[in-house]
């Protein structure tokens, strides 16, 4: 039996596949503007992996798969597989920022959070924001998360403040 071991030498370097523009997603408001979704490495669209709709300063609504690769499935929990409660937060976070409007907002608040029902690898989460209040320096949501045709987790309150706000004890 012969066996045949390539000659050495450099490695041949694979060429990047390129990927496709993402289409636009329309976005609803005052002054309609149409914004390009763009791929974040690991989180979808910040959170999320497709907007469904934004009517600015109104609601929001979009949806996040749970992929199977995620690694804090590893170790959350490594026989029952489950999406830690904060990352879904932060899906409903990013979704309040989009229907939030223009601008860089950061969560100041969240309130009367309840996570009901556990997510796990290969779900499919339904998210919904419904401003509750709206201003050029605060923003008010509430915000709903389903899989499976039920509710797993529900925030009474994201408040969003403008970056453009000063914090408290600066000047």
């Amino acid at each position: 039996m012969t066996t045949t071991v390539p000659a050495a030498g450099p490695t041949p370097t694979p060429t990047p596949t390129p990927v496709p523009a993402p289409a636009p997603v329309p976005v609803s408001g005052a002054g309609s503007t149409t914004v390009t979704a763009a791929a974040v490495p690991g989180g979808g669209l910040g959170g999320f992996d497709r907007l469904l709709e934004a009517v600015v300063g109104e609601r929001a609504a979009a949806v996040r798969n749970v992929p199977a690769t995620l690694t804090c499935f590893t170790d959350h929990f490594p026989r029952h597989p489950v999406l830690p409660g904060v990352l879904l937060l932060e899906s409903m976070a990013a979704l309040a920022r989009r229907a939030a409007g223009p601008g860089t907002w950061r969560l100041a608040a969240v309130r009367g959070v309840r996570f009901t029902h556990f997510v796990g690898p290969g779900d499919q989460v339904h998210l919904s924001v419904e401003v509750t209040a709206h201003g050029p320096h605060r923003t008010e949501c509430r915000a709903t998360a389903r899989a499976g045709g039920r509710v797993v987790a529900t925030a009474r309150v994201l408040a969003l403040v403008s970056d453009e706000t000063t914090r408290e004890g600066t000047a």
